[in-house]
């Protein structure tokens, strides 16, 4: 199975890069994040055309989540909203179960700066994904677990260009770390790019600012957390860095997993 979860930064922006990434990669599901839709205007008649079912939870013009399953899989149990989100309204969290591992698309507020109001929301998000995947592992032992999406936290320095430039930011800071760490022990997950790739550094985003790209100036903070279960299949890990190139493209760049199944 190939799994794929891309901050898209406006799906209906973005659509032509991500047909062209179903259409060149063939994933057999796909988390996207900040489609930017609302309920009525994703595009599932375009998604349907190109193979694939939808699971999506849009709240207009901010975040924005969804699953996408390739045909003949299916997407079962959806659940859209994380339970316990104080503005559910922004719609960060979907889940499906497909081929018997339970995946979960999120989006992970900013947190904006260590003093915002936005943070302790953050905080405070993060802490409900580790009830939430708690939960999913408790009341579905025997299947496999995957929480996917801009996470909006780089796990250590090695995961941003220059760690001094980050000193008193967010996605960096202790307290996000501690709550990314929280989130993998309540559901037993690991970090599928670290776990492959244990001294390997790339990024996921990269401001669109100051050519911070083609410097490679980026961080990595779209992750896909997996139970272990799943980790001991897991078979390949990487960034697709030309869905940062060319016309149109997102701040971030679609992450890839290849994992074997049963």
């Amino acid at each position: 199975m190939l799994f794929v979860t891309w901050n898209v930064n406006s799906l209906r922006a973005r659509l032509p890069r991500v047909i062209e990434l179903l259409e060149a990669r063939q994933p057999d599901v796909v988390a996207l994040q900040e489609t930017k839709c609302t309920p009525d205007n994703f595009p599932l008649t375009e998604l349907d055309a190109a193979g694939y079912e939808a699971v999506h939870h849009s709240g207009g013009q901010w975040a924005g989540v969804a699953l996408l399953v390739r045909r003949p899989l299916a997407p079962d149990l959806p659940l859209l909203g994380l339970p316990g989100d104080e503005v559910p309204t922004e719609a960060r969290w979907c889940e499906a179960t497909v081929a018997g591992i339970r995946f979960v698309s999120t989006y992970v507020p900013n947190g904006r700066t260590l003093d915002s109001p936005e943070f302790p929301r953050k905080l405070g998000f993060m802490e409900a994904a580790a009830k939430r995947a708690a939960a999913i592992r408790s009341d579905n032992v025997a299947e496999g677990l995957v929480i996917a999406g801009d996470i909006n936290v780089a796990p250590t320095d090695a995961d941003v260009y220059d760690p001094a430039m980050y000193i008193g930011s967010t996605h960096v800071s202790e307290p996000e770390r501690a709550a990314l760490q929280a989130i993998k022990q309540s559901g037993s997950l690991v970090d599928a790019f670290r776990h492959l790739h244990p001294d390997e550094q790339q990024f996921t985003w990269w401001d669109y600012r100051a050519g911070n790209f083609h410097k490679n100036l980026g961080m990595r903070i779209d992750l896909a957390l997996v139970s272990s279960g799943v980790a001991d299949g897991l078979m390949a890990c990487g960034i697709d860095r030309d869905f940062r190139k060319g016309f149109k493209p997102s701040d971030h760049a679609p992450l890839l997993v290849w994992m074997g199944l049963g």
